[in-house]
C-alpha cells in the first residue's frame, strides 16, 4: 500500500490511500462505490491478481484511509484524482472499473482526459447516465423526495441510515443475498467516511448529468448490472448507459441486487476476466 498526493494546495495537499498488487500484468483500477472504500473489492482483487492482472484500488477522498479535506467532492475534482493516480503510478493500456457512483468517474475520464492511458472501461451497477428525474430527464431513477430523504436519513442518524442501506444496497425482492458477516464489514467501511464528504458526493451522484459524457466513451466497454437492483435500477441506468455507449457489451445478473459484486462474486469475476481477456 502506498499514497499519492492527489492535489497540491497552499495550505494542505490531499493524499489519497492506495493498494497495488505490483508486478508485470496489465494494469485493472477498481474504483469503489458509496460511502465505501478500496477494501470494497476484496472479492475481486485476488481473482484478478490469480489471473495475471496488476489490481490497484484507492480510496475516494473523504472516505476509507484516504485525507478528508472539506471541499473537492464534484465529479471534476474527483477524476482529476483519479487521473493523478494514473500519472503518479505511470499507468499505460489500463482497463477502469467503476463500480456505482465510481462509473461517474469512468464517464467523466473520457471526456477530460480521453483514451490515451485507457484500454477499456467497465459500469458496474454505476450511477451513469442522470440519476435525478427531471423534466428533461423523466427516465431518471431518483426523484427528488428520495434524494432528500437520504440526506435527511444521513444527517439524523448515521448508524440506523448506513443500516437500512447496507441492507437495501446487498438485497433483492426483500431478501439479503450476502452473509450478515459481510454486511457488517460494508457498514465498517461505511463508518470511515467523513460525513461531510458523504453528503457532498451523495449530492454530486445524484445531480451529476453524464450524458454528454458517455458518447466520449470510444474505448471497449462492459455495463454489468443486476436487474434487482433497487439502489440504481437497472431500467434507468445500466440499461440506458449501454444504449449511449456504441458497441458496449452488457450482462444483465439475473436476482442482483447492487452490491452484485460480492453477492454474485463468482459470475461478476467471471465476466470481468472474460472481458479483460479480448
Amino acid at each position: 500500500m502506498t499514497e499519492i498526493t492527489a492535489h497540491h494546495g497552499l495550505f494542505r495537499s490531499t493524499n489519497l490511500h492506495v493498494d497495488d498488487t505490483g508486478g508485470a500484468g496489465r494494469p485493472v483500477v477498481l474504483i469503489h462505490g458509496w460511502p465505501l472504500s478500496g477494501e470494497s473489492w476484496s472479492e475481486q482483487v485476488p481473482a484478478l491478481t490469480a489471473a495475471g492482472y496488476r489490481v490497484v484500488t484507492y480510496d475516494r477522498r473523504g472516505f476509507g484511509r484516504s485525507d478528508k479535506p472539506g471541499s473537492g467532492y464534484d465529479y471534476d475534482t474527483l477524476t482529476e484524482d483519479l487521473h493523478t493516480l494514473l500519472t503518479e503510478l505511470d499507468l499505460q493500456d489500463v482497463t477502469l472499473v467503476g463500480f456505482s457512483m465510481g462509473g461517474g468517474e469512468v464517464a467523466r475520464y473520457a471526456t477530460k482526459y480521453g483514451s490515451e492511458r485507457v484500454r477499456s472501461v467497465v459500469f458496474a451497477a454505476a450511477v451513469p447516465p442522470y440519476l435525478m428525474k427531471g423534466d428533461d430527464n423523466p427516465d431518471g431513477p431518483l426523484d427528488q423526495e428520495a434524494a432528500d430523504g437520504m440526506e435527511s436519513g444521513l444527517k439524523q442518524d448515521e448508524d440506523a441510515f448506513y443500516d437500512q442501506f447496507t441492507t437495501a444496497f446487498f438485497s433483492a425482492d426483500g431478501e439479503l443475498k450476502v452473509t450478515e458477516e459481510q454486511r457488517q464489514q460494508a457498514i465498517a467501511l461505511a463508518h470511515q467516511a467523513d460525513t461531510n464528504a458523504a453528503l457532498k458526493c451523495m449530492e454530486a451522484f445524484a445531480t451529476t448529468d453524464f450524458r454528454d459524457d458517455l458518447p466520449h466513451v470510444t474505448v471497449p466497454t462492459l455495463v454489468i448490472h443486476g436487474d434487482a437492483d433497487g439502489t440504481v435500477p437497472f431500467e434507468g441506468s445500466g440499461k440506458r448507459t449501454h444504449e449511449a455507449v456504441a458497441g458496449s457489451e452488457l450482462h444483465v445478473v439475473h436476482g442482483g441486487p447492487h452490491g452484485l459484486n460480492v453477492s454474485h462474486a463468482d459470475e461478476f469475476n467471471r465476466v470481468l476476466i472474460d472481458f479483460l481477456g479480448r
